[in-house]
């Protein structure tokens, strides 16, 4: 019998179609207020919501999704983390694809450029993840449950 560590524990999270429910009336609820809620500002007690629009990689058709997010100076930082399940969310290899888009926040619209974070960029961005309320108390601990490396996105003003 093995013992088990805290880094062999994975936390909990709620059922694959239970997400999948919750970014369905998130979207709804923006849908319904035209918009007039379903964004949020980031703030020092929780992460801010965005909207993304991308353009699909094999349609070419517009995409959306709503997104968490921190401000790192004029970026904006998110994870491609989709919902921490095993898949790359369809947004990050849209952008990958093709990386200038655009985001709806609270404050407006904004013309952006994808990338990835990678060195010590992408670390000093992941440890602050873990300050950001809302995102876990233990980033780490829910990557652990994706098979590969997940992206810190950094969102560049064009």
């Amino acid at each position: 019998m093995t013992a088990t560590t805290d880094l062999d524990r994975k936390p909990w999270l709620p059922p694959r179609w239970f997400i999948h429910l919750a970014w369905r009336a998130h979207r709804a609820i923006f849908r319904l207020t035209g918009g007039r809620r379903g964004l949020a500002a980031p703030t020092s007690a929780k992460f801010g919501y965005m909207r993304l629009h991308t353009v699909g990689r094999k349609s070419g058709r517009e995409r959306a999704a709503i997104l968490g997010y921190f401000e790192d100076g004029p970026n904006l930082v998110t994870l491609a983390m989709n919902g921490w399940g095993e898949a790359e969310p369809a947004w990050w290899l849209n952008l990958l694809a093709n990386p200038e888009a655009e985001i709806d926040l609270k404050t407006g619209t904004r013309q952006i450029r994808a990338r990835a974070a990678a060195g010590e960029e992408r670390a000093r961005l992941w440890a602050r993840f873990n300050d950001v309320p809302g995102w876990g108390s233990d980033v780490s601990a829910y990557a652990r449950r994706r098979p590969g490396e997940t992206a810190v996105v950094v969102l560049e003003p064009r």
